[in-house]
């Protein structure tokens, strides 16, 4: 037999009842919030540090008044359009030949390997200013563009500024899209490969309708950032007197001897440029992202809201 005992705190004060105990409420806790003094003084430090900034370049012998009178200047805007042209198909063409010679950098026939590795060596070991002035100049070679019956023109009526402007941007960038491609290939696990052979996929197939589509989460968020490099190098398209944003700029300025105001004018429209592309490599990334992370990342006006939020004093849990 087990006897049951309730013991009753020491502390409880007694009613007379035995085997009874007076139940005492807990003490009320005040929540206070913690206040971080430190990110008030680096934000001022911050704030001081920019309007110095501010105040140096309103201070200087700068003609505000002309940066807004050509930023939507005809030959701007015209200039602006040709950057985004060459930016856009030089990416496109640096995609495809980054695919092309991933796939041959990864075969096992040693031929098409030591030709990807050799494309890739040459046009990453040397400047992509170098290689635009190479194919500028091609015709003090070349004189002569000769495809036998096919097709043949004088060279300098061929390369024109906006083909030199293609092909070394083009070339260059498909060096490096080889690399990103190929990583994101071999992050593939080998048993998706395995399951599609087993399947009966052949090699092509598989690559396409199995390896690329899993690769492309892995391929996209550094293409973007290769694609926002690409706005800001077609700058040195300037070398091969192709009609650039940068080149407009320095025209309106040789005219106007507002050299600074100009060069004002073309980084907002780059900057413009790099934030929208930006925007739309952050949906991309996110929309590749589904069904590989537990939760999406925030969009930008979420992330907005949520810093928001967090400006306002929590109350006090009483």
């Amino acid at each position: 037999m087990t006897d049951k005992f309730e013991k009753e705190p020491a502390d409880a004060p007694s009613n007379g009842t035995a085997g009874t105990a007076t139940a005492v409420p807990a003490e009320a806790i005040r929540a206070i919030p913690v206040r971080h003094y430190g990110r008030w003084i680096s934000a001022v430090v911050v704030v001081a540090v920019l309007a110095a900034l501010v105040f140096s370049f309103s201070q200087g012998d700068v003609r505000w008044a002309t940066v807004p009178e050509k930023l939507f200047d005809h030959s701007i805007l015209t200039g602006m359009w040709h950057t985004i042209l060459i930016s856009v198909l030089s990416m496109l063409m640096g995609l495809l030949l980054g695919v092309l010679f991933a796939v041959m950098r990864l075969s096992k026939n040693p031929v098409t390997g030591g030709v990807a590795w050799l494309y890739i060596w040459f046009f990453r070991g040397t400047p992509v200013y170098v290689q635009l002035l190479i194919w500028f100049n091609l015709a003090l070679i070349f004189p002569v563009l000769n495809l036998g019956p096919i097709y043949k023109n004088n060279m300098v009526d061929v390369m024109t500024p906006f083909v030199a402007a293609l092909l070394g941007l083009g070339l260059n960038e498909g060096a490096y899209m080889a690399e990103i491609v190929r990583a994101g290939i071999q992050s593939v696990d080998e048993g998706q490969t395995e399951a599609s052979h087993a399947l009966g996929m052949k090699q092509g197939q598989t690559m396409r309708r199995v390896v690329l589509p899993q690769a492309m989460r892995v391929i996209i968020p550094p293409s973007g950032n290769e694609f926002i490099n690409m706005l800001k190098t077609s700058s040195l398209v300037v070398a091969v007197q192709y009609q650039d944003l940068l080149r407009s700029a320095q025209d309106i300025a040789a005219s106007s001897f507002a050299t600074m105001e100009m060069f004002f004018v073309a980084s907002i429209w780059y900057l413009a440029l790099t934030s929208v592309f930006s925007v739309g490599q952050y949906y991309l990334e996110r929309r590749f992202a589904r069904g590989s992370l537990r939760s999406l990342p925030l969009t930008p006006w979420q992330k907005i809201k949520a810093n928001l939020s967090t400006l306002r004093r929590p109350e006090v849990a009483r």
